[in-house]
């Protein structure tokens, strides 16, 4: 039995997950420690991956060389790709899981990971020395079977479970999820070294037999049967038979039900005093902030390939069990609804996120690193992302090799990290397409383009991946090349036009002018232009749309595409410009005093960061830039 590791992860949930594997993947012995090995990646709350920005998370996961893409590939009983009305950087995939089985392939790969032990216990306490100086030195980690493991790096990914408290109504309960104790102990200690925490507030939705609803009331929402999914390693060899989810509709029965309850709330009574999630509010909030609307919509979604259970998405609730019940039954489609378990809603404490740096280290104890909901997050996708970057930095530093960072313009996980580090959180944060100024290069297409080259070369992403990356990109680019050189005759495309509704050509043109039209695909143009059809067959069939998908985009947004590349590349100056971590900021009387207060809180590293503080103007910017002698 070993007892001294290169790197400790703390729980298994998706943040948990993807550090430990990384951590591995990267050459650290590497310990994972969670209470119930059988509920490693759980799904806590819904039974999906991905979603508008999401599901750009899990491409870039995926391009780093982590696991969420593939399992979710191989578990998935329904896949859909949002946002397909806009352009490409706003298109999202999503997934339905089986559940069950998407927990157990991630223990599956866990436990046939190199350098990876797993051990089943409760953490109660970090082995933190302290000097006279105040200088914290990290030892490793204290269990509750009085098992000590020593290590240099630990990485905290506690999800929900810091002091967890569920709430049904007027009942409450310890734990991090049902039927799962709460973790006591860390928070109190990390708080007594200087460590700033507060306590959010997340919910789940009740769960529904599938055998009580009546389906012919239920809208179908089938699965998109076309050739998009979260990998870009090979698609699964034994897909999982694909379900429909359905829609219902509350109506004003069911908000008088849901009105009487009010008072029993634990939202409304004073029970909770928690932050709680704006963009996805309970259905109790929805009725009271809402007050004019008379429905809102709710999605039926299978927890698994064979399971009765259904997840009601959109109507999260911590009402009393009776009340939950009541208001249901005035559903049409769930008028004899029987119930597995109601929403509850749970409370936990995160740690201001400013107290990290970039690496998702803390700032101060060295060595120690959190990732995932003790950031104040929400979302599995947002964990997954901040645990594989947590692990890298862990193993990396204990291999003594340079740390990984992503900046803004490079990933979505670099914008969560950015905004989580520079500007904290009054919310559980949620990732939006919004939130990232570079949408059109942060496409969830061009993930592994952007991303899993820098992947390989510190050894996440392994050779295979390289050599898919490689191959894709000679392959599209030839599409592209043909399209700038190869003229094609007006006689020839002008019928496939006509069909399209796009006006005619008066002569020949260069390919990629027609494919530029809005209406035009190239896979619309096959029949008619003989070289193109060519190359296109001569792409492997299970990567051919693929590959023909991201050369149309190039091809149709590329004058947006180079525009955007050019704000990048002027604003990346910033982040070159370093800052010593010792300035006295309090001295430079040039600065605002809100500015000198928080670059002496957040400590940033780059002029770059500092400028997304909020509170430093760019008036503070300038200062520094001259303060630095490198003018404005």
């Amino acid at each position: 039995m070993n007892f001294h590791y290169d790197v400790i992860v703390v729980g298994a949930g998706h943040a948990g997950c993807e550090a430990a594997a990384a951590a591995a993947r990267l050459g650290a012995h590497t310990l994972l420690v969670t209470h119930d090995m059988n509920k490693i990646a759980q799904m806590s709350c819904n039974p999906a991956v991905g979603g508008i920005a999401k599901g750009q998370i899990v491409r870039e996961i995926d391009a780093l060389g982590g696991h969420m893409g593939r399992i979710i590939d191989a578990t998935a009983i329904q896949m859909r790709m949002l946002n397909r009305s806009k352009g490409p950087a706003m298109w999202s995939p999503r997934a339905q899981a089986d559940r069950n089985r998407f927990s157990a392939l991630w223990r599956h790969t866990l436990e046939h990971t190199p350098r990876l032990d797993m051990w089943q216990d409760a953490v109660t306490s970090l082995l933190i020395d302290t000097d006279p100086q105040g200088t914290h030195t990290l030892r490793g980690i204290a269990t509750a079977t009085g098992a000590r493991f020593t290590a240099a790096r630990v990485v905290l990914t506690n999800g929900t479970f810091l002091n967890g408290l569920m709430h049904i109504g007027r009942v409450q309960m310890p734990g991090g999820r049902v039927a799962e104790p709460a973790s006591h102990g860390i928070t109190e200690q990390l708080a007594a070294l200087g460590f700033e925490t507060a306590r959010m507030k997340t919910g789940t939705p009740v769960r529904i037999d599938g055998r009580s609803v009546d389906w012919s009331l239920a809208a179908e929402q089938p699965d998109e049967e076309d050739f998009h999914r979260f990998s870009y390693g090979p698609a699964p060899e034994q897909p999982l038979r694909r379900r429909a989810c359905h829609t219902v509709y509350t109506n004003e029965a069911t908000h008088e039900v849901l009105r009487r309850g009010l008072p029993d709330s634990p939202l409304y009574n004073g029970q909770i005093k928690s932050i709680g999630p704006r963009y996805c509010p309970s259905i109790e909030t929805k009725i009271v902030t809402f007050a004019d609307k008379t429905e809102h919509q709710l999605f039926l979604e299978p927890e698994g390939q064979d399971t009765t259970e259904y997840y009601l998405n959109g109507f999260s609730s911590s009402l009393p069990m009776d009340i939950q019940i009541e208001a249901l039954q005035t559903i049409p489609a769930l008028r004899n609804v029987q119930i597995y378990r109601p929403g509850y809603a749970i409370e936990y404490d995160f740690f201001d996120p400013t107290q990290l740096r970039h690496t998702l280290e803390t700032r101060l104890v060295p060595g120690l690193f959190f990732a995932g909901q003790i950031n104040g997050t929400t979302g599995y996708e947002e964990a997954a992302g901040q645990g594989l970057i947590a692990g890298a930095n862990a193993a990396l530093q204990a291999l003594g090799r340079e740390p990984l960072t992503l900046r803004r313009d490079q990933a979505y996980i670099g914008v969560l990290i950015d905004d989580l580090v520079s500007k904290g959180v009054d919310e559980p944060y949620r990732m939006f397409t919004s939130r990232a100024e570079y949408r059109i290069l942060l496409r969830q297409d061009n993930a592994d383009e952007r991303l899993t080259p820098l992947a390989h070369a510190i050894g996440l992403a392994d050779d295979e991946r390289m050599q898919r990356l490689n191959a894709k990109l000679a392959l599209r680019d030839a599409i592209v090349d043909m399209a700038a050189t190869l003229s094609v005759r007006a006689a020839d495309v002008n019928p496939v036009l006509e069909t399209l509704g796009e006006s005619p050509l008066q002569q020949g043109v260069k390919l990629q002018s027609v494919v530029m039209r809005p209406r035009v695909a190239i896979a619309d143009l096959l029949p008619a232009v003989a070289p193109l059809r060519e190359l296109v067959e001569s792409i492997p069939a299970d990567r051919r749309d693929e590959i023909v998908e991201s050369a149309e985009i190039l091809i149709k947004y590329d004058g947006y595409i180079r525009r955007e590349q050019m704000a990048a590349d002027r604003l990346r100056r910033l982040e070159d410009v370093r800052l010593a971590d010792k300035i006295d900021y309090a001295a430079i009387t040039a600065l605002s005093t809100e500015a000198r207060q928080k670059l002496l809180r957040h400590r940033p590293d780059t002029l770059g960061q500092a400028s997304r503080i909020p509170g430093v103007s760019p008036a503070d910017v300038n200062v520094l830039l001259i303060l630095l002698n490198k003018g404005t």
